[in-house]
């Protein structure tokens, strides 16, 4: 069996130096803010201060990876003979998996004798991160690169991703829902209860009174939804650890379960879903 890389992007919130512990290889997703012409990867400012900066009232925006920054990311691999398995961020999300596909098309005509293979994670945030963890734990037993993308194919469908934000506000940006909800939200103290469904998009699914209910929501969706407790639980948030702890507590007095992985919501994702937002994923029976 010939040796296989895995690539991701930085929409899956997972730490590089954990990534090159999985030996999984990162390719940087960017974001502006708007009135800096400076493009910024997740690695180049501490989360602390990006989500310092939103709070202040700068306006993040993010791009896609585009063809040219794959082919440079993937050619030097394909060029040291290995094989390429690239997991990439939700095409519900990000135009990523497009220009993936196009930049694959290119590499195969270049190196017709390696396999390059893409799996569209209907992932993001750490939950695409999860995604990743799994996946690579398959090629550690000895999967080849067709039976670890078809792994990761089935997985898909089983990774729940339930969260809450803390401002409706970022939400409305993005187009998630209407500026009438947003508002009436906030003033009333209203909290989205949301998850990706099986194309990788955002849907709100209900709605709770405070924030203390919102995080007990996510829980009770574990309790709901889980199909193996043995399998991993990862948490994320946009800079508040204290509500990620306090979710890992309630996680282990109701089911027992010790989190296994907590990370930062990073620049690339958190420009979308703002400050104070929370996300619980885990192996479920349907998203």
């Amino acid at each position: 069996m010939r040796e296989y890389v895995i690539f991701a992007d930085s929409g899956c919130d997972i730490h590089p130096e954990t990534l090159s512990k999985w030996g999984i290889r990162l390719l940087d997703l960017t974001f502006m803010f708007d009135g800096d012409d400076h493009v910024y990867t997740n690695k180049e400012m501490p989360v602390e201060t990006f989500y310092r900066k939103i709070r202040e009232g700068a306006v993040a925006r993010t791009s896609a990876a585009n063809t040219a920054d794959i082919e440079a990311a993937l050619e030097p691999v394909l060029a040291q003979g290995c094989d390429v398995l690239y997991l990439v961020f939700s095409s519900g999300l990000s135009s990523t998996y497009d220009y993936a596909n196009v930049a694959v098309r290119e590499l195969r005509a270049k190196y017709p004798e390696r396999k390059i293979l893409t799996v569209d994670s209907l992932s993001a945030s750490s939950g695409y991160g999860l995604f990743l963890y799994l996946v690579s734990r398959q090629r550690d037993a000895g999967a080849d690169i067709e039976s670890a993308a078809r792994h990761a194919e089935i997985i898909r469908h089983h990774l729940c991703h339930w969260f809450t934000v803390d401002d409706l506000m970022y939400l409305k940006r993005g187009g998630r829902i209407s500026p009438t909800v947003a508002l009436v939200g906030s003033i009333l103290g209203v909290k989205p209860v949301l998850h990706m469904d099986d194309a990788g998009h955002l849907i709100n699914v209900s709605k709770v009174r405070g924030r203390k209910a919102s995080i007990k929501a996510l829980a009770d969706k574990y309790g709901e939804l889980s199909a193996d407790r043995e399998a991993p639980v990862f948490i994320s948030h946009g800079d508040c650890p204290e509500d990620a702890r306090y979710l890992a507590s309630l996680m282990k007095q109701q089911y027992g379960v010790d989190v296994a992985l907590i990370e930062d919501i990073g620049p690339v994702i958190g420009a979308h879903s703002g400050p104070g937002t929370l996300a619980l994923y885990f192996i479920g029976k349907e998203r």
